[in-house]
């Protein structure tokens, strides 16, 4: 279990880093080439965007392990942590400064994650489920993202983007199951894994849910979408994990109210930590968000010049001093 645990870390981890080198990547691309073609081929022409899109990856393999040796109900939670680490990297590394918002989003997120997985003691994981199984999680999860879908094409542009998050978060989590299932193939040998569905359901998923979620930060605000997606995928997963693999948390007595307390908590977190304007910014790859750039030593800061072309001083260094704020799509 502590090894599972330190590999869903590293693979939040590695999903940062993705989502900082991907930004980067992107950032410099014409306005004009938002959700189209022309992004992409803007940025395969960057070594940064490939070292991010490796870092995915990365971070897929890593979280494939984690589910190998651990509970579904328990990796995913903790590869929410992405938007901790996320915050972490602006802090230390491009050196932008941590509001109130970050450090409490962060600290709640955290605690409330640790005290959930003390407290529920996650266990079990261990059987293989049946093709009925799988049937009534296919048809629950193709209907809950049917209905989600459906809801995003209504309402106001947060509510559209949404509607679409959650729909992409519980393909994802079905996903996330999938992999978890691969790996138990993986175990009797590759030539056992060609012949069974999983592997190309995973790859179908996978794919559907990656339409969904561009489809959401297309739709709307990028806080909506990174919300949803961050909140519906841990809860969804914990759910198909009790069901499909038969997960056991331990809710006897009082802690069924504590752990029911402590995701309440991770919820708000991650919501402080999804509106913070340095998390939107990272994730934002239109062109109303500023420039991701390290910013200079305390003792060498400069006034910067609002907006996405935000200049530097005479003979300053080429980093601009704008914040990451990402504005809505």
């Amino acid at each position: 279990m502590p090894m599972a645990y330190a590999l869903a870390t590293l693979a939040a981890f590695a999903n940062a880093l993705s989502s900082v080198f991907q930004r980067i990547g992107v950032q410099n691309a014409p306005s004009d080439t938002t959700m189209s073609w022309a992004l992409i081929r803007h940025a395969i022409r960057h070594i940064v965007w490939f070292a991010g899109l490796a870092l995915i990856g990365v971070g897929f393999l890593l979280q494939a392990v984690a589910l190998r040796f651990g509970q579904l109900s328990s990796v995913q939670p903790i590869v929410t942590t992405e938007l901790l680490f996320l915050v972490l990297i602006l802090g230390v590394w491009f050196r932008y400064h941590l509001t109130w918002r970050e450090w409490t989003g962060a600290a709640t997120a955290a605690g409330g994650l640790a005290t959930f997985l003390v407290v529920a003691a996650p266990g079990g994981g261990t059987v293989i489920p049946t093709l009925r199984s799988w049937t009534v999680v296919f048809v629950a999860v193709g209907a809950m993202a049917a209905v989600a879908a459906s809801l995003g094409f209504t309402g106001p542009r947060w509510f559209r983007a949404s509607m679409f998050g959650a729909s992409g978060a519980v393909v994802f989590a079905l996903s996330a199951a999938l992999t978890k299932q691969l790996t138990t193939l993986v175990t009797e040998g590759w030539g056992h894994v060609l012949t069974n569905w999983d592997p190309y359901a995973l790859v179908v998923t996978g794919l559907i849910g990656l339409f969904l979620i561009q489809s959401s930060f297309h739709a709307g605000p990028i806080t909506a979408s990174q919300a949803t997606l961050t909140i519906v995928d841990p809860v969804m997963s914990v759910v198909i994990g009790i069901w499909l693999f038969h997960d056991h948390l331990d809710t006897a007595q009082w802690r069924l109210p504590v752990e029911l307390v402590a995701m309440g908590i991770v919820v708000f977190g991650v919501i402080v930590l999804s509106r913070s304007p340095l998390v939107a910014g990272v994730k934002d790859e239109s062109s109303t968000g500023d420039k991701l750039v390290r910013q200079p030593k305390s003792g060498d800061r400069w006034p910067a010049v609002p907006g996405p072309q935000a200049q530097e001083p005479a003979g300053g260094p080429s980093a601009g001093g704008g914040s990451a704020a990402g504005g809505e799509h």
